[in-house]
């Protein structure tokens, strides 16, 4: 599989994960796929479980992509998560192996206000 071939297929997945569509969302991983949450120290084994773990998620969520980068089997993209209108800026890992998504990683962060010492170097994002 190739980077433009990988790359529709994360677009498939962002947008089928915004969309609740838990078994379009899923179709990229290998059944033998891990998930990895470090900052909750939580492994999840196995594409059924990780659709399973997901879909019992009660918040009300939405993704927005910021950007996908990557080339082979390695591909990362930045979003942000919104939990029941609560945004987390999020990164996810993910390493693909025969086309599949083999392992991914996924790390969450919350807004923050901007430090006033820097304010005078800073621009807001968009």
């Amino acid at each position: 599989m190739g980077d433009e071939e990988i790359r529709a297929a994360l677009n498939r997945h962002w947008a089928a994960s915004d969309a609740n569509d838990f078994e379009e969302e899923h179709r990229i991983y290998r059944e033998d796929a891990v998930l990895d949450y470090p900052q909750s120290g939580e492994q999840i084994r196995g594409r059924q479980n990780i659709q399973l773990s997901r879909a019992a998620q009660p918040n009300r969520k939405r993704f927005t992509v910021r950007r996908i980068i990557g080339v082979g089997d390695l591909w990362v993209t930045e979003y942000i998560l919104t939990y029941d209108g609560r945004p987390s800026y999020t990164v996810s890992i993910m390493e693909f192996l025969d086309g599949k998504v083999a392992h991914e990683t996924q790390y969450f962060a919350d807004a923050f206000e901007p430090g006033p010492s820097r304010a005078q170097w800073v621009e807001r994002m968009p």
